[in-house]
């Protein structure tokens, strides 16, 4: 799976826009958040859609986030965690 582009960026604009209200959360670059001063979500895209790498815990779990519930679901895993 490639890092996503920024056309697939665009596509969960909003989605990334709730992340960058996440407290403790800052963005690097687009699409790419850290948790202090460790990488904790990135994005890739594949022909099966949109997938997250967010730093749950010690190891990244990856996730689909192709579909707004999708991306609830991630966004409020997200927020327990953080």
């Amino acid at each position: 799976m490639k890092h996503a582009g920024e056309h697939a960026l665009q596509e969960i604009a909003e989605f990334l826009a709730e992340l960058r209200h996440v407290p403790g959360l800052a963005e690097k670059k687009t699409g790419v958040f850290y948790r202090g001063s460790r990488a904790f979500f990135h994005v890739h895209e594949d022909p099966a859609g949109l997938f997250a790498d967010v730093r749950i815990s010690d190891e990244f779990e990856r996730f689909r986030i192709s579909t707004k519930k999708e991306q609830a679901v991630v966004l409020a895993r997200i927020r327990e965690c953080c």
